[in-house]
């Protein structure tokens, strides 16, 4: 992860990272004029705690500064819907012996849909009107997901999705944690209906049972939220189980709520405030560097609990006198439209402007009050309020089931609309040359420059993030959590010729090329990658910015793998990493070099020789959104060969001096011109971040051939000959 924005950048487009894993916001599990307990219904100050909530969540997104944790809003809504739900459900089981899930069900679905189904449809004018092309598939997936609450799985896998990286943050992002609120609804009535029958058979009350449950719930989400944020940082903020301890501390305030209410006037008010400054500190300390959930999402739950504890006590001078004053009150009875309104508002104005500063940033939120007001006066409050709706639960889930489904339609449109556009230009794609227009010496070659148009293209943009490499689909990419070792061999598997590949998405990306070679050459052809991790005796970070212990394990394994089990006669390597990270944090060329050489060394003391592809050009951008966006201007997507840094120089100060090794930099018949062309040969060039698309990559198969020969690995390429890999093997991954 990245920090927070600075005052003059963009919190989605400059940091859009952070805001992929923070964008929250509240599901209003009940309103203050629903819930039938007291505690609820006259709670001014949870109100106005919701306008607090839901302040840091708008102002955090819309990029301002001063508000790096403003993201832990999501956890103060958490706390408060557990404690409104559990209230509601606990004082109907004590009131009638039974939970009605008829009714709970048809009060969630008339108070949350209609105004769900609303921003969907708009979202998705938003998204065709724009979003880039090329973007729609994953958010109409994203609608989808949101429609059914289950988005925030989907969500989760992206994020530790290596070829999901180049997907900018979705306009229904913060649609995560309502589907983690609406999933928590669906087991807790359940598990209170079951403590009551089982209280019932034991003639006993059933609020001890409760607690047990509650406990039961709480402890074991809070142990694995540790755990998990501490091991996959990005997928723990998105999943359920991390998140269920923080509505349950919102159960357990609620089943106290009596003993709150006892509070001495003295605590009541020290524990408010105090309440109120763990909030505030929480959103002034905190940053996207620190992984979330964790232990750290303690100090705002508990917080919110404090401040909404000593509520309980009603006495003057706390919090609650300034949070049940009429403007909190009236953001809080906004927070749920808002929440829904500002998230898409603010993206599809980043990719219109391009960036967005945060007085736009600022502007675009304060604008969103207005269709959230509207959609609270016109939509929600009618609906809810609605005496022949709430009459009848029956019409009442009628209705949210069609809400529903007017959410997946949007979705299913969006899905319908990019497939139809993306076949209807790869029915017209004919054969192209690529790098094959190129002279042996591409340097300078005018036929690599830009153009400013192409008759076609191949891949279409539209395709570009799925022109990738075979290791993907035949799943021997590891991902970034796991370290075990996922092997898969191409070519003659019993041949005496044995090649591997290693190390992370940049060795992946020859594939293509690779498995030509392999078929041609009779090689026995292992590749062994991980998403963001080379292959060196040295420690890196993650994409979020964290320490990636995983990548030193999977290092370790796969040296010993090579060396006593694999026993390789040449070793090619890649890397997108330029730099490794000392002790104390700092990253440097020189440890990383020195880390390359370590590994290296080991090989070719074994008798092996080491060919290190230089890595390519880095574009410092998504070249295929640009494209699509400027079909008849390419030249606008071209970009400085040598403007955004790549780990070529590091591997080329590495293998200085060394003996069998060898770098293979083939970047000038990847970017022959001063400035890099997106397009050679009708061939788009890039897919996401700085991959070289596999339809490219191919048309290089001949110039690889030579490129090794030259450095020691005889290679032969027939033109004439196999081109598609036929004939290769999948072999199970090596154990770990």
């Amino acid at each position: 992860m990245t920090g927070a924005p600075g005052p003059g950048g963009s919190n989605i487009a400059i940091h859009h990272r952070v805001v992929r894993r923070h964008a929250a916001g509240p599901n209003e599990a009940a309103g203050p004029n629903e819930a039938p307990g007291r505690a609820s219904r006259q709670r001014g100050d949870i109100e106005g705690l919701r306008a607090i909530a839901v302040a840091l969540v708008v102002l955090y997104h819309a990029g301002l500064p001063f508000l790096p944790g403003g993201f832990v809003g999501v956890d103060v809504f958490l706390v408060i819907s557990g404690f409104l739900i559990t209230t509601q459900l606990v004082s109907e089981l004590e009131r009638s012996g039974s939970i009605s899930l008829l009714r709970f069900y048809a009060r969630r679905a008339k108070r949350l849909l209609p105004a769900v189904a609303t921003v969907l449809v708009a979202t998705l004018a938003l998204v065709l009107a724009f979003i880039p092309r090329t973007q729609w598939e994953a958010i109409g997936g994203d609608i989808v997901g949101s429609a059914l609450y289950v988005v925030n799985w989907r969500f989760a896998a992206r994020s530790v999705d290596y070829l999901a990286e180049g997907i900018d943050p979705s306009p229904v992002q913060h649609f995560w944690s309502l589907a983690v609120e609406e999933q928590y609804y669906v087991v807790w009535p359940l598990l209170i209906i079951l403590v009551a029958l089982l209280a019932r058979l034991m003639r006993k009350r059933a609020k001890p049972f409760v607690w047990i449950v509650l406990a039961v719930v709480a402890v074991p989400s809070f142990v694995y939220s540790i755990t998990e944020t501490a091991y996959s940082p990005d997928s723990a903020f998105f999943v359920t189980p991390t998140r269920m301890w923080e509505l349950a501390v919102g159960g357990a305030l609620s089943l106290g709520v009596t003993q709150c209410a006892r509070l001495p006037r003295i605590w009541a008010i020290v524990i408010g405030w105090a309440g109120v400054g763990c909030i505030a500190a929480s959103a002034l300390v905190f940053s996207g560097k620190t992984a979330w959930p964790g232990f750290h999402a303690a100090l705002p739950v508990l917080g919110t609990a404090a401040v909404i504890a000593a509520g309980c006590a009603g006495v003057g001078g706390g919090p609650e006198s300034l949070l049940g004053i009429r403007p909190f009150r009236w953001v809080g009875g906004l927070s749920y439209s808002l929440y829904l309104w500002h998230w898409p508002l603010l993206v599809t104005a980043t990719a219109h402007w391009g960036g967005l500063p945060v007085s736009r940033g600022l502007l675009v939120a304060l604008v969103s009050v207005v269709p959230a007001w509207l959609t609270h006066r016109l939509i929600e409050n009618p609906l809810r309020h609605s005496k022949a709706i709430s009459g009848s639960p029956g019409l009442a889930l009628s209705m949210g089931a069609n809400f529903t489904l007017v959410g997946v339609v949007a979705g299913i449109v969006l899905l319908q609309t990019v497939t139809g556009a993306a076949t209807a230009v790869d029915a017209s794609a004919r054969p192209a040359p690529g790098a094959a227009v190129l002279k042996a010496d591409p340097r300078d070659d005018p036929a690599g420059a830009a153009p400013e148009h192409v008759a076609y293209m191949v891949p279409d943009p539209l395709s570009a993030p799925k022109d990738v490499p075979d290791v993907y689909a035949n799943g021997c990419h590891q991902d970034q959590t796991s370290a075990k070792l996922l092997a898969c061999t191409y070519g003659n598997p019993k041949s005496k010729t044995r090649v591997a590949a290693v190390g992370d998405s940049k060795i992946a990306q020859w594939l293509p090329a690779l498995q030509i070679l392999a078929t041609q050459n009779d090689w026995r052809l292992t590749i062994f990658t991980k998403s963001r991790c080379g292959f060196y005796s040295a420690r890196v970070l993650n994409g979020t910015g964290m320490p990636y212990p995983s990548c030193t394990q999977w290092n370790s394994r796969l040296l010993d793998y090579l060396l006593e089990t694999e026993k390789p006669d040449y070793v090619l390597t890649s890397q997108f990493t330029p730099a490794a990270v000392s002790a104390d944090g700092r990253e440097s060329v020189a440890l990383m070099a020195s880390g390359l050489r370590k590994s290296w060394s080991a090989l070719t003391g074994a008798g092996m020789q080491v060919l290190v592809l230089a890595d390519n050009p880095n574009p410092g951008m998504e070249v295929y959104e640009c494209v699509e966006k400027n079909p008849d201007r390419l030249s606008a997507c071209a970009f400085a060969r040598d403007e955004f840094p790549s780990a070529a120089p590091t591997q080329k100060k590495a293998a200085a001096g060394m003996e069998h090794v060898s770098v293979v930099d083939l970047s000038d018949a990847i970017c022959p011109t001063a400035r890099c062309s997106p397009v050679i040969g009708n061939v788009l060039v890039y897919r996401t971040e700085s991959h070289v698309t596999a339809t490219y990559m191919k048309t290089l198969t001949p110039r690889i051939a030579k490129a090794f020969s030259q450095a020691g690995l005889r290679t032969k390429y027939d033109p004439n000959g196999p081109k598609t890999g036929i004939g290769t093997t999948l072999q199970s991954g090596p154990p770990a």
